[in-house]
């Protein structure tokens, strides 16, 4: 299954989620009713360089286009700001569903607040969001466990690692405990140096360089993201390290894969699964599962049944909850 098709699973997700939050009233008058069809769509996204908000775009306006509606999409390149002024844009314009990437899970929610008065349902996607009518995410800190798991078998247990780590986000912050989690049970291995990138290329470039400048005694390398990791294999490139030094990541986009595989680095496709498949209710097997599916393997096309916002459920790939 292709990161698109995934990602219109999830979108088509946030919108029957949305519309079954249409269906509930708040009783305050102060509060504009919410839409009972979903026609005008704001997504916003953190980072629109990051492949995998390219290919959420994508998918949103594939899901939008089986109910009918149209989708506005935003990069707030990675500022806040940018987000508080795209949620007021998408006030003014009466859009009925927000979804939401946020780049800041606290400093966003006056914005949603407003949002919600206006009778817009917010649904937040990929990392939590304050005030959001639901959340809908992967469990990241198990694509952590995964990644980290797969580059240390591919270290035989032994070695020196470094962590490319990101903004403090909670995703982020999960992929890392994740990794952390792995590693403690792995006394062979030792996590030698740590530097938070921007969630870009660029950045993750800078701080392994940094890193591997400062502790070259080191074998394997984890990124948060596909961004941060693609700058960690150019780093690695750059120190002629390549034939030594492992790099693994989460996310799992076509465009990072070729790039690891380019490089002849060790591939480990993180991926977040469509409802119903890699480990959601429906499907087979969990994200071990997943270098399967790359082989080819078959699955049950039996989609997951979104859930009610006030319904709170962790599964292997997928978190899907209300807003406290």
């Amino acid at each position: 299954m292709n990161r698109i098709a995934r990602t219109v699973a999830v979108l088509s997700l946030a919108v029957t989620t949305a519309l079954a939050s249409a269906a509930c009233t708040s009783g305050d008058s102060e509060v504009a009713d919410k839409p009972k069809k979903i026609e005008k769509i704001g997504l916003m996204v953190q980072d629109m360089s990051n492949p995998f908000f390219s290919a959420m775009d994508k998918g949103a306006k594939e899901a939008a286009a089986k109910i009918g509606a149209t989708t506005n999409t935003q990069d707030a390149q990675l500022d806040l700001a940018n987000q508080n002024n795209q949620i007021d844009t998408f006030i003014q314009q009466g859009v009925d569903l927000i979804v939401v990437s946020a780049v800041d899970e606290n400093g966003i929610q006056p914005a949603i607040e407003r949002a919600k008065r206006a009778g817009i349902i917010v649904i937040a996607v990929d990392t939590p969001a304050k005030g959001a009518d639901a959340v809908i995410m992967t469990d990241a800190v198990q694509a952590g466990e995964k990644s980290c798991e797969y580059l240390i078998q591919q270290l035989g247990g032994k070695g020196n690692i470094l962590l490319v780590d990101g903004t403090p986000i909670q995703t982020i912050r999960d992929r890392i405990t994740g990794c952390n989690n792995v590693v403690k049970k792995n006394p062979g291995i030792k996590v030698v140096g740590q530097q938070a990138s921007k969630n870009d290329r660029a950045s993750g470039l800078a701080v392994t360089t940094d890193m591997l400048t400062a502790t070259p005694d080191v074998q394997g390398i984890f990124g948060m993201n596909d961004p941060s990791a693609l700058g960690a294999v150019l780093a690695v490139e750059q120190a002629k390290a390549a034939g030594r030094i492992k790099v693994t990541g989460v996310d799992g986009s076509p465009e990072g894969v070729a790039e690891l595989k380019r490089a002849g680095l060790t591939v480990r496709r993180d991926r977040h699964p469509e409802p119903g498949r890699d480990g959601a209710p429906g499907g087979r097997g969990g994200p071990g599962h997943r270098r399967r599916q790359a082989a080819g393997a078959d699955h049950d096309p039996h989609p997951e049944r979104a859930r009610h916002p006030g319904h709170r459920q962790r599964i292997p790939g997928l978190l899907t909850s209300s807003a406290p």
